[in-house]
């Protein structure tokens, strides 16, 4: 059975931090291109950030860039996002998104972050 488990997600002051991860199995996740999505309340998807099958590339959306970074450990098949400097405006649930180089793509079931005094 394929998983993508997201976790670290929960209640931040602004200008905090926090690191999400998102724990994979059920498929070869080497061999996965991964992505973090997020779905602000009342909003639709926005693409966050996403990272190769090897680690060595990455790209953010323009309203993360500096602020967060995405990484991946292929031996512990984890996905991790490191938030900094948060907003307000990054409350909101972020989801763990796995594609395959011939399309076949896996989503987890999300975890709440909340940016808030």
């Amino acid at each position: 059975e394929v998983q993508l488990v997201e976790s670290g997600g929960g209640l931040v002051q602004p200008g905090g931090s926090t690191r999400l991860s998102c724990a994979a199995s059920g498929f070869t996740f080497r061999t996965y291109a991964m992505s973090w999505v997020r779905q602000a309340p009342g909003k639709g998807l926005e693409w966050v950030s996403g990272i190769s099958i090897g680690g060595a590339g990455t790209s953010y959306a323009d309203s993360v860039k500096g602020r967060f970074t995405i990484s991946r450990d292929n031996a512990k098949n984890t996905l991790y996002l490191q938030m900094n400097s948060l907003k307000p405006e990054d409350t909101a649930i972020y989801y763990c998104y796995a594609r395959s180089p011939t399309g076949d793509e896996y989503w987890g079931q999300g975890t709440q972050v909340t940016v808030s005094s």
